[in-house]
């Protein structure tokens, strides 16, 4: 259950902060939307506002969200860690090398065959 945890941690910490980046573009889609009606734009496209709130919530999301940023950026260093030590531990058993002190005190290879008799 813990080996589950981190990955579902970075799920939602990633999430959180993409779902974050796009409300924060529909509320500024909406707000120029807005504008361009009191303003007496009647024929303001929805689609040059959605423009005009991308280039916008893109800096200012980095600024806003940046709690949420790094959360889900120490959430995707400690997967990628986990990732690292298991693919090294990995590689070691496949040169037949030993990843733990195990066999040192039962006396055997990492085979699990007694050591060779001098």
């Amino acid at each position: 259950m813990s080996d589950r945890r981190p990955r579902s941690s970075l799920v939602v910490d990633v999430l959180a902060y993409a779902l974050a980046r796009l409300l924060l573009v529909v509320v500024l889609t909406a707000v120029i939307f807005g504008v361009g009606h009191l303003l007496g734009v009647r024929d303001f496209p929805l689609v040059v506002a959605l423009l005009f709130a991308l280039v916008i919530a893109l800096p200012l999301g980095i600024w806003i969200f940046a709690p949420l940023r790094r959360r889900a950026t120490a959430s995707i260093a400690v997967v990628d860690e986990r990732r690292r030590k298991d693919r090294e531990q990995l590689q070691a058993r496949l040169r037949g090398e030993e990843t733990s002190g195990a066999s040192e005190a039962t006396g055997t290879t990492a085979a699990g065959e007694e050591p060779p008799a001098e």
